[in-house]
C-alpha cells in the first residue's frame, strides 16, 4: 500500500452556510479560518464557486484566495473547484496564472464540471453537457499551461487562435492542477489524462471510492502522463473533540440541519421533493462507520484515516469538509485537536520522538547511572550534608533503574 511520508491536510471549504444569518460575517468566518489552519500548520484550503442556491456564497474562488493569501504565509490555496463549463478555458488560465505569481506559488487549480445544476440552468447550459466542456476546457488549459506553442481549438462553445499566456508560471512547470471526481470515472479518467491530481469530493462511503485510482492509471496509461497517489486528496467532513460522544454530541443537531436542505427542516416541503430523501439520509454515526465521516476523538480519527488509506491502496492527502456543524469555537477547537494529535502521525513527526524517549526510558542505567555520584560529589566538594529531598531523589532513580533491567 502507498502510503506518503508526509500526507497532506487541510480542508474543502465550498463553503456551507445556513440561510438566516448575516452573509458578510460569514465571509469574514471563512477567512479567519485560513487564518487559523494556517497558524496550525495545515498545508492546504481548496475554495469552491456557486452562484445559486444560496448555501455556498464564494461566486469567485480567485477573489477570495487572493484575499486570504494576503492574511497568511505559507499554506496554500486552490480553487474547490472552478466550474469550467462556465469560463473561457484562456481566462481560467491566464487568471491563474497571475495568481501563481500574486501567491508565489501557493495557488492551486482545481476544476470540475459543475455540481449544481441550478447554476448551469440560469446560464442556458444543458446539463448534459458539462462533462463534454469540462474536458474540452481542461485539454486547452494545460496546453496553454503548458506553454505547448500556439492553441488553436474551436468547439461549438469556445475558439482559441494561436492562444499563448503572455507570463511564464511561477511555479516549475506550473501551478498543481486537480480534477474533482464524484462517483463516475469522468474525473479520474480527466485527472489520468493529464497526469494531474484528483478530488474525490463525494468523500469515501461509495463502492465507486475503492476504484477509483485504478481508473486513473488506466486513463495515464492510455496517455503516457504519468501520475503519483500523492496528489489523491479525498473530503471527509471531521469533528474532533476530547471524547466521542462530545464529539457526536457537538456536531448531531448541525449534521441534521445540514446543507442543502437543513433549514427547510421545520417547513412544510411538497410530497414528492426530492429534499425529503436527502433529509432522511443516513444518520452520522452510519456516515463515519462507512468512512463517510471521521467523528470522535483524536485517536478515532487516527485509526478512521488509516481506514481509508488501507481501502484506497494509498492517498496523499485528507480535506475536512467545512462545515458549521456546531459553534465557531468548537470548530476551532476541533481543527487544533487535529493539527497537535493527528495530522503528526501521518507526516514522520512522531516516530523520531517517540523512538528518542523509547531509548532513554529504555537505557537508563547507562544514561544516567553517574547522576548519583556527581550529585554526591558536589555535595562533598562543598562539605555540605546530602538534603533529605535529594537522598529520595537518588533512591527513586535507582528503583526506575532497577524496574526498566527487570523489564
Amino acid at each position: 500500500m502507498y502510503q506518503p511520508h508526509r500526507m497532506k491536510f487541510g480542508i474543502f471549504m465550498a463553503p456551507f452556510h445556513r440561510i438566516g444569518e448575516n452573509p458578510t460575517l460569514a465571509f469574514k468566518r471563512d477567512l479567519k479560518l485560513i487564518d487559523l489552519l494556517d497558524d496550525l500548520g495545515y498545508d492546504e484550503a481548496w475554495i469552491g464557486e456557486h452562484h445559486s442556491f444560496a448555501r455556498e456564497l464564494i461566486a469567485d474562488p480567485v477573489v477570495f484566495i487572493a484575499a486570504a493569501a494576503e492574511r497568511t504565509r505559507r499554506i496554500k490555496l486552490g480553487t474547490g473547484v472552478l466550474s469550467l463549463p462556465y469560463h473561457h478555458p484562456f481566462m481560467v488560465a491566464d487568471r491563474m496564472l497571475q495568481l501563481d505569481h500574486m501567491t508565489q506559488g501557493r495557488a492551486m487549480l482545481g476544476v470540475g464540471p459543475g455540481a449544481l445544476t441550478s447554476d448551469a440552468y440560469m446560464m442556458g447550459i444543458e446539463p448534459t453537457t458539462q462533462r463534454q466542456r469540462m474536458a474540452e476546457s481542461l485539454d486547452a488549459i494545460m496546453a496553454l499551461l503548458r506553454s505547448e506553442g500556439p492553441v488553436s481549438m474551436q468547439t461549438d462553445w469556445f475558439i482559441l487562435r494561436e492562444a499563448r499566456l503572455q507570463l511564464a508560471s511561477y511555479s516549475d512547470p506550473h501551478l498543481p492542477v486537480s480534477v474533482a471526481a464524484t462517483f463516475t470515472p469522468a474525473g479520474p479518467a480527466a485527472a489520468g489524462k493529464h497526469g494531474a491530481g484528483l478530488l474525490s469530493v463525494a468523500g469515501a462511503d461509495s463502492e465507486a471510492f475503492e476504484r477509483t485510482w485504478g481508473w486513473v492509471e488506466e486513463a495515464s496509461a492510455a496517455s503516457g502522463r504519468p501520475v503519483d497517489r500523492g496528489d489523491w486528496r479525498v473530503v471527509v467532513p471531521i469533528h474532533i473533540a476530547e471524547s466521542r460522544e462530545e464529539a457526536f454530541s457537538d456536531v448531531a443537531e448541525g449534521y441534521r440541519q445540514r446543507a442543502y436542505f437543513g433549514d427547510r427542516l421545520n417547513h412544510d416541503l411538497p410530497a414528492g421533493n426530492p429534499l425529503l430523501g436527502a433529509i432522511g439520509g443516513t444518520s452520522l454515526e452510519e456516515q463515519a462507520e462507512h468512512g463517510g465521516a471521521i467523528i470522535g476523538t483524536p485517536d478515532d480519527a487516527v485509526s478512521q484515516i488509516r481506514v481509508l488509506q488501507e481501502r484506497s491502496g494509498g492517498l496523499g492527502g485528507i480535506l475536512g469538509l467545512a462545515h458549521e456543524w456546531t459553534s465557531t469555537d468548537k470548530l476551532n477547537r476541533s481543527f487544533e485537536l487535529f493539527a497537535r494529535y493527528v495530522a503528526p502521525r501521518f507526516q514522520g513527526q512522531m516516530e523520531t520522538i517517540e523512538s528518542n524517549r523509547n531509548w532513554i526510558e529504555g537505557n537508563l542505567d547507562m544514561v544516567f547511572k553517574n547522576n548519583a555520584n556527581a550529585w554526591l560529589k558536589a555535595f562533598k566538594d562543598a562539605g555540605k550534608e546530602l538534603p533529605e529531598s535529594v537522598k529520595q531523589g537518588l533512591a527513586a532513580m535507582a528503583k526506575a533503574r532497577e524496574q526498566v533491567a527487570k523489564s
